[in-house]
């Protein structure tokens, strides 16, 4: 992905929904996670979490990997790098944004 492939509207718009900025927010943090991390962390069901993840994937913001039974996400390498900043200054800029959400990921485990 080069930097015209994604736009700003697009990079917006698919964070313009709650569940899908925090799991981003999540991963600039913990670089890869696992859908039942997600599912802990943020109190959501599995089918909705792996919606949104689908989301993401389509909009090439993260990446994900199958090992077994599980599947886990990253942030997509490709990104260009003002998105990634963007994404990483807004969770330094507002932890508390997504503080309870990292404290349900150090106390579940899958």
């Amino acid at each position: 992905m080069s930097d015209c492939t994604l736009s700003p509207l697009s990079f917006f718009k698919c964070l313009a929904e709650e569940t899908r900025l925090k799991a981003l927010l999540m991963l600039s943090q913990k670089d890869e996670l696992c859908v039942c991390d997600f599912t802990d962390a943020l109190n959501i069901s599995q089918p909705k979490i792996s919606r949104h993840l689908a989301d993401l994937r389509k909009c090439e913001l993260v990446q994900d990997t199958r090992r077994g039974k599980w599947v886990y996400y990253r942030l997509h390498p490709n990104l260009p790098q003002w998105a990634r900043e963007v994404i990483q200054s807004t969770a330094l800029h507002n932890a508390h944004y997504i503080e309870d959400a990292l404290i349900n990921l150090c106390c579940e485990t899958c």
